[in-house]
C-alpha cells in the first residue's frame, strides 16, 4: 500500500522553500515554489495512459481548502471518463469563440479604424472618415453583433441620405463595407458582405453617378485668361503669388498650399512632390511628381519672402487655407464686374472661376489652342496615364517636353500673341 503524504497545514505550505512538496489530504496534490518565491497548485494524475500535471491555481489566491476541493473533483471526473485538461481547452476556445462571434459594429468599427486612420494623410481626412460612420452608421449598427447584421440593416442607413448626399452615402457604404470585412477575417461573421455593391446594393439603390454627376470646378475661360493675369498681377499678398504659382504649374491648390522649400530645386529648376506627402493626392505607394519650373515659375519663386520651411506661409504661420486662394480669385471677379466687365466665370455654368478650375482652363487650353499632346497635359495635371501595363513599361514623365508645354502656357496667360498659341498640326 503507497505510502500517504503528511497533510500539510496552511502555516506549514506558506514555509515550504523551492521545489515541489507533497502536500497530502489527496493523493497527487503537490504545491510548486519558484525560484522567485511565489506558489501554485498541481495535481499530478494519470489519465489513461498519459501522465497529467493540471494546474490549480496560485497560492494563497487558491486556498488550501480549496486546493483540496479541486483536485477531488479532478479526480472524480477522471474516474468517470473525462479529462479535465483537454475539457479546461474546450471550454477556453468556447470563450474565445463566443468573444468573437459576440462583436458588436462599433468595436469592429474602433478595431478597424485602429489599422486604417495611421494610413490617411492629414487630421482633416481621419476626422471625415471617421464621422461619416459615426454620424450615420453607428446609431443605427452600433449595437448590432456584426454577425447579425443583414443587407436590409445596411439599407436602413444608406436610404435616407442616398439621393441627397450622394456623395456621402457612398464613402459611408465603402466605409461599412470594409469594416464588415475586417469582422470577417477576424472570424467574428460568415458569408457575404451585405454592404457589398456589385450584385448585391446596386439593385437596391440607384448608381451614384447617375443621380449625382460630378460637377467639374468653375473655370477660367480662355478669352479671359490674359485680362485676368494682368489683374492678378496688381494683386499684392502671398495668397496672389501662391495662386499665381497655382496657375502657371496648373497644379492642385493642395499641392502649392503645402509646398515646401526642401522640394524646390531652384538650380535644376524642378519641383519634386513626393508620394503621400500632405495634400499632395498622391499615394504613398505611388510615384513622385515632377513639375518643370519654367523662367517665370522660378522668378515667381525668388520673390517669395522665406519664412519658414513651407514656400507660401500664411501672415500667422503655417500653411495657407484654400479660402485664402479662393478670396483672391472671387475679389478679382467682383472687381472686375464693378469696373464694368462681365467678370470671370465659367462658360457653361456661369459660376465664378476658381482656383482649381485652372486646371480645367490648362487642359482645355491644351485641347483646343495648341498641338501639344494630350498625354503631356495629363502628366502636368499628375494624372494616371493608360493601361497598369503601359504603366509598367513606359516609366518617363515625358518631364522637358512637358517644360516646352508649361513654358507656351506661362506666355499664353501673360497674353503674349502669338507666342502662346500651337496651331493644330504645326511643329511643336
Amino acid at each position: 500500500m503507497p505510502r500517504r503524504a503528511k497533510e500539510l497545514s496552511a502555516v506549514e505550505i506558506r514555509r515550504l522553500g523551492h521545489g515541489v512538496h507533497n502536500v497530502g489530504g489527496v493523493a497527487g496534490l503537490l504545491m510548486q515554489v519558484a525560484d522567485s518565491g511565489a506558489q501554485s497548485w498541481l495535481l499530478r494524475v494519470r489519465i489513461g495512459d498519459k501522465r497529467r500535471e493540471i494546474g490549480l491555481g496560485p497560492f494563497p489566491e487558491v486556498g488550501l481548502a480549496r486546493a483540496r476541493e479541486r483536485a477531488a473533483e479532478a479526480k472524480e471526473a477522471i474516474r468517470s471518463g473525462t479529462d479535465p485538461v483537454e475539457a479546461r481547452k474546450a471550454a477556453r476556445s468556447a470563450l474565445v469563440a463566443s468573444q468573437r462571434h459576440g462583436l458588436t459594429f462599433a468595436e469592429a468599427f474602433e478595431q478597424f479604424a485602429a489599422k486604417k486612420l495611421p494610413e490617411l494623410a492629414t487630421d482633416r481626412y481621419r476626422d471625415q472618415w471617421r464621422g461619416t460612420v459615426e454620424k450615420y452608421a453607428i446609431p443605427e449598427l452600433g449595437k448590432m453583433l456584426v454577425r447579425d447584421i443583414t443587407r436590409e440593416d445596411v439599407l436602413r442607413v444608406l436610404h435616407p441620405i442616398w439621393e441627397t448626399r450622394t456623395e456621402t452615402a457612398t464613402k459611408l457604404r465603402q466605409r461599412i463595407e470594409k469594416t464588415l470585412d475586417y469582422a470577417k477575417a477576424a472570424g467574428h461573421r460568415t458569408g457575404d458582405n451585405p454592404a457589398a455593391w456589385r450584385g448585391n446594393l446596386e439593385l437596391a439603390l440607384s448608381a451614384p453617378g447617375k443621380i449625382a454627376p460630378k460637377e467639374n470646378y468653375p473655370a477660367l475661360q480662355l478669352d479671359d485668361a490674359a485680362r485676368w493675369w494682368i489683374d492678378l498681377q496688381a494683386r499684392d499678398g502671398i495668397g496672389a503669388m501662391a495662386l499665381a504659382f497655382q496657375s502657371l504649374t496648373a497644379s492642385r491648390t493642395g499641392a502649392v498650399r503645402f509646398a515646401t522649400w526642401g522640394e524646390i530645386d531652384l538650380r535644376a529648376r524642378l519641383w519634386t512632390i513626393q508620394p503621400g506627402r500632405q495634400s499632395s493626392k498622391i499615394p504613398a505607394t505611388g510615384k513622385p511628381h515632377r513639375v518643370p519650373l519654367t523662367d517665370a515659375m522660378v522668378a515667381l519663386l525668388e520673390s517669395v519672402p522665406r519664412l519658414g520651411d513651407l514656400v507660401f506661409s500664411a501672415t500667422c504661420g503655417g500653411s495657407l487655407s484654400d479660402a485664402t486662394m479662393g478670396k483672391v480669385m472671387r475679389v478679382i471677379h467682383e472687381a472686375d464686374l464693378k469696373a464694368g466687365g462681365k467678370g470671370f466665370a465659367d462658360a457653361r455654368t456661369g459660376e465664378q472661376a476658381v482656383p482649381h478650375g485652372m486646371r480645367s482652363c490648362f487642359r482645355v487650353w491644351v485641347t483646343e489652342r495648341t498641338s501639344f499632346d494630350g498625354d503631356l497635359a495629363e502628366y502636368a495635371l499628375a494624372h494616371v496615364v493608360g493601361s497598369k501595363v503601359r504603366q509598367a513599361y513606359d516609366r518617363s514623365d515625358l518631364l522637358e517636353k512637358r517644360r516646352a508645354m508649361m513654358e507656351a502656357w506661362g506666355r499664353f496667360l501673360m497674353g503674349e500673341a502669338g507666342a502662346t498659341v500651337i496651331r493644330i498640326g504645326a511643329a511643336q
